[in-house]
């Protein structure tokens, strides 16, 4: 018996979309840097060791796709440069982060564990990203979840 979702077109799926802006690792390190605080192209080149026209290209599409903005800043004697700043929608992908690190901590970390970790800002305690449905039930394991089709599902052409 085939799976039903084979019933369903994938053209319009978001999980898709997402991915032609995060797709690269280059562009979830940049984010990494940015939620961190560091903002300036030079410093996130210096802590990425990520090659200059990477970075440039990465930005700009981070930028054209609205997940960063450039605010402009000048150092005293220096000319005008930016730095680069979470919008709304970048804002978004914190809970994306925070599930890669989750992940990442549990099957890639050193031995002496994660060089990182995201604290409450009012607490101190650490932040991991939970699952629940609607109805407030938690989700602990991926086996207890269904891909469905939903609204902006389309059968595909026949």
């Amino acid at each position: 018996m085939e799976p039903e979702s084979l019933d369903w077109s994938m053209e319009n799926c978001t999980i898709a979309r997402a991915m032609e802006i995060l797709g690269e690792r280059w562009t979830l390190v940049i984010l990494r840097e940015v939620f961190s605080g560091v903002r300036r192209f030079e410093d996130v080149r210096a802590r990425t060791g990520m090659p200059r026209q990477v970075l440039t290209n990465r930005l700009a599409m981070l930028v054209e796709q609205g997940v960063l903005r450039r605010e402009p800043y000048r150092e005293p004697g220096s000319r005008a440069r930016h730095e680069y700043r979470l919008t709304e929608m970048g804002l978004g992908l914190g809970p994306v982060l925070i599930a890669v690190l989750d992940w990442g901590d549990r099957h890639l970390a050193d031995p002496e564990g994660s060089p990182l970790r995201v604290e409450h800002r009012e607490c101190g305690a650490d932040v991991h990203v939970e699952l629940h449905c609607e109805r407030g039930h938690p989700i602990t394991s991926p086996r207890e979840m269904a891909l469905r089709p939903g609204p902006g599902a389309h059968r595909p052409p026949t």
